[in-house]
Formats: C-alpha cells, structure tokens, sequence
C-alpha cells in the first residue's frame, strides 16, 4: 500500500516540524544544485527558518550578481507597468528589498572576512571557498600586471638615465681635452716669450760689453793727451770726443776721472 499525500499545513509539533524543515530545505537546495548544472542556469535560493537563520544556494555566479540581476529585471518590468511610486505601498516594498538586500551584503562581507562561519553547511563552505578563490586568483593576476608593468617601467628608465650618463661622460670628456689643449697652448706661448725676453736680454748686455773693447789704442792715447785745462768747453768737447769716438759720454767721464 503506498503512502498517502501529505497535507500541506502547519506542522504543530515543534520537533518533527524542525526535522521536516531540515530534510526539506536539504532536498532544495540539491534540486537548486541540479537545474543549476543540468540546465546551466543561474539560481539563486535564499531560505530563512522560524528562528531567522538563512540558508542560501548560489550557482558558480555569486549571490550578489544574481540578486543585481533580479533587481535590473524587476525594475526594467516595474518600468513597463509604470507603477505609481508616490504611494505608501511602493515605498514600502523598495524600503523592504533594500534593506533585505543589505543584509545580505552584510552578511556576505563577514563571511568573506572568516566571520560568523557557525551556521555554513559544508556545501555554502564549499561555495565561499570557491568565491575566494576565484577572488584571489584576480587579485594575485592583477598584482603581477602591475608589478610586471612597474618593472618594465624601471628598466626603461634605467635604460634612459644610462643613455644621459653616457652623453654626459662624452661631454666632459671632451671639455678636458679641450681644457688640456688649451692649457698646453698657454705653455708653449709662455715659454715662447721667455725665451724671446731672455734673448733679447742677452742680446742688451752682448751690444753693452762689446762698445767699449772697440776702442782702439790710438784714440786711448789721444785721450790723455787733451789738456785738462779746457774747463770751460768741457762739456762740448766730451760731447764731441764722443760722437768721433763711436762711445758714450759716460765712458769718457769715467776714463777722465
């Protein structure tokens, strides 16, 4: 004899209505799992028990999509019935979705932060781990773009302060030969001219030292045999010996005296 319908009403009993709730929501959220992977459709199951604790189910696309996706549907159909939204009613049920919405959100974000995981079945525990991982799996390619993308820019860089370095080292390479013939050049002038300075010098005391041997003995003697008593034409005659003579008038001065 098979078993007959059961009656759908309130169970009154609070013990066999937990355990009815308990092998119910597991059933569902198996039948979400199948139509999710048999049909690949995007499910989203969201159940609440008397005492307020949620299960969930979310297909390989998150809760947080699924319920994105259902609002944009609801609000484009609400925008093709234009409802009235200035009525109580409309408000109402906007304040009540956001709000339930939030705590979704909420909760989501602690257990993403490892907190309040008491209350997960092995299969939401399953699901959250995926959904980190997958979390992780962006992060960390996205920081290897970035740290690849960093390093490139360092090496071009590198590569320009290397170029500058080189052109720099060029030019100074190139103002100390330049420095350096300049500074041979002044040398070699400078040496030029004390040469110059020292032959013309040398060339003085040879022409000074030479006058006086060109005297002969002839005019030696007639030197002495002027008479000293031509005082008054002195000056005229020592100008006059000297300009017969080829001498200076200081020679004569110091030979007279």
């Amino acid at each position: 004899m098979g078993r007959g319908r059961v009656q759908l009403k309130r169970i009154e009993n609070k013990i066999n209505r937990q355990v009815t709730f308990s092998k119910r929501r597991s059933g569902l959220l198996k039948k979400a799992h199948e139509i999710s992977v048999l049909c690949d459709a995007d499910v989203g199951l969201i159940v609440f028990s008397t005492k307020g604790k949620l299960s969930e189910y979310a297909s390989d696309s998150s809760m947080e999509r699924i319920l994105e996706r259902y609002d944009r549907y609801s609000y484009a159909e609400k925008k093709m019935k234009e409802p009235d939204l200035e009525s109580p009613a409309s408000w109402s049920l906007e304040h009540a979705k956001l709000k339930a919405r939030m705590e979704v959100l909420q909760r989501n974000q602690k257990h993403y932060m490892g907190d309040e995981l008491d209350n997960l079945s092995m299969k939401e525990l399953q699901n959250l781990e995926h959904q980190l991982d997958g979390s992780l799996k962006h992060i960390r390619t996205r920081k290897n773009q970035l740290m690849n993308e960093s390093i490139t820019e360092l090496q071009k860089k590198d590569k320009s302060l290397r170029e500058q370095n080189n052109v720099l080292a060029k030019k100074i390479k190139e103002k100390e030969n330049e420095l350096a013939a300049w500074d041979e050049q002044q040398n070699n002038e400078l040496n030029s001219s004390c040469f110059n300075l020292a032959q013309l010098n040398h060339d003085l005391n040879v022409t000074c030292f030479d006058q006086p041997q060109n005297l002969s003995s002839s005019n030696i003697s007639e030197l002495y045999q002027l008479a000293p008593s031509q005082n008054n034409g002195e000056a005229d005659a020592s100008n006059t010996r000297s300009s017969n003579l080829g001498i200076p008038s200081w020679m004569l001065h110091q030979i007279d005296g």
